[in-house]
C-alpha cells in the first residue's frame, strides 16, 4: 500500500492507493496520517477496510501532495551514511551511527518550494531514504527486530546550508538543518511489502535535469536495520517518528558542483517511492 495527503497546506486529506493502483478515501478510518493514526494500529486497521471494501474510491489529479506524514514526532537523521560522501565531506566512514535532529515543523510536501534563509549561500541536496517508524522501539535486542517496527518508507530531501551547519554550527549541525522548508517529503509513504529490501534502492538526485546523485542504499555504511536498532538503544522511537538514513557523494559540499540559487530546480527519485521536485526561492524576513 502507499499513503498520501492531499489537498492545500493544512487541509491534507489522508488517501490510500491499494496494490491495484485504485486511490481510496481514508476519512472513514482517520482524520490523517499522524503519530495516533499510526499508534493506533492504522496500517492493519486500512489492510482490513481494503479487504472489506468499506472505503470510498477517490481521485486526486491536480491536487496538491502534502508530506505524507503529518507532524512527525521527531525527524532524526545519519550523517556520513554512505563511504563515499563521508570522503567527499572530508571524513572516514564512521564507526558508529552520526545522529542529529532537525525539527519537524522543517518538513514539507514533496513538490513545495525550498526557502532559502535570506543570508544564506550554501544551500545543498541530499536525496535520502526516510523510514517511517510505526511501533514504538526501546532497546531491541538486535537489528532482526528493527523489521516489525517499521511502518514504511518515503523520499526524503534533507536540505541543507553548509555555512550555517559547519562554519557557525557550535560544533553540531542542526543550525544548517532546520529551516523552514528543508525536509520536502513525499510523494507517498510505502508499506515495507510494496518496498522489498531497503538496501536493493537506487536513489538519484538532479539539479536543473543535470545529474548530481545515483547511487545504491547497498552503499550504506549501517544498513537500515542496523540503524532501527541502534537509535533504539539511545532514544526512544515512536509511532510517527521520521528517520532520514544519509545520503551518497554528488552534493555541492563536494566542491564539484555549485550550489543552490534562487530558480533552481532540484528532481529526486528512489525506485519504488516515485519522484520529487522542488524549485528553490528566497525567504523574505
Amino acid at each position: 500500500m502507499r499513503f498520501l495527503r492531499i489537498g492545500p497546506v493544512g487541509y491534507e486529506r489522508p488517501v490510500v492507493a491499494a496494490a491495484d493502483g485504485v486511490y481510496y478515501d481514508l476519512r472513514p478510518l482517520t482524520a490523517d496520517i499522524d503519530c495516533g493514526f499510526l499508534a493506533d494500529d492504522g496500517i492493519p486497521r486500512t489492510r482490513r477496510a481494503l479487504a472489506a471494501n468499506d472505503l470510498p474510491t477517490t481521485t486526486i489529479a491536480g491536487d496538491r501532495v502534502g508530506a505524507p506524514l503529518a507532524n512527525p514526532g521527531a525527524v532524526v537523521c545519519i550523517g556520513m551514511n554512505y563511504a563515499a560522501h563521508a570522503a567527499e565531506s572530508g571524513g572516514q566512514p564512521p564507526e558508529h551511527p552520526v545522529l542529529f535532529l532537525k525539527t519537524p515543523n522543517s518538513v514539507v510536501g514533496p513538490y513545495d518550494d525550498v526557502l532559502m534563509p535570506p543570508d544564506a549561500k550554501k544551500v545543498d541536496w541530499e536525496v535520502e531514504l526516510a523510514v517511517v517508524i510505526g511501533r514504538r522501539a526501546r532497546y531491541l535486542n538486535s537489528p532482526a527486530d528493527a523489521a516489525s517496527v517499521i511502518a514504511g518508507y518515503t523520499i526524503s530531501n534533507d536540505v541543507s546550508e553548509r555555512a550555517y551547519q559547519i562554519d557557525v554550527s557550535g560544533g553540531q549541525w542542526s543550525k544548517g538543518k532546520c529551516a523552514e522548508t528543508f525536509n520536502p517529503l513525499g510523494p507517498w509513504l510505502a508499506t515495507p511489502d510494496h518496498v522489498g529490501d531497503p538496501q536493493a534502492l537506487r536513489l538519484r538526485s538532479w539539479v536543473n535535469d543535470d545529474p548530481r546523485q545515483d547511487s545504491s542504499t547497498a552503499d550504506m555504511v549501517f544498513g537500515v536495520h542496523e540503524l532501527i536498532w541502534s537509535l533504539s538503544q539511545y532514544l526512544v522511537l515512536e509511532p510517527g517518528y521520521l528517520v532520514n538514513t544519509g545520503t551518497p557523494q554528488g552534493v555541492a559540499l563536494s566542491g564539484r558542483f555549485p550550489y543552490l540559487d534562487e530558480g533552481d530546480t532540484v528532481r529526486m527519485e528512489i525506485d519504488r517511492l516515485g519522484d520529487m521536485r522542488q524549485r528553490v526561492r528566497r525567504a523574505t524576513r
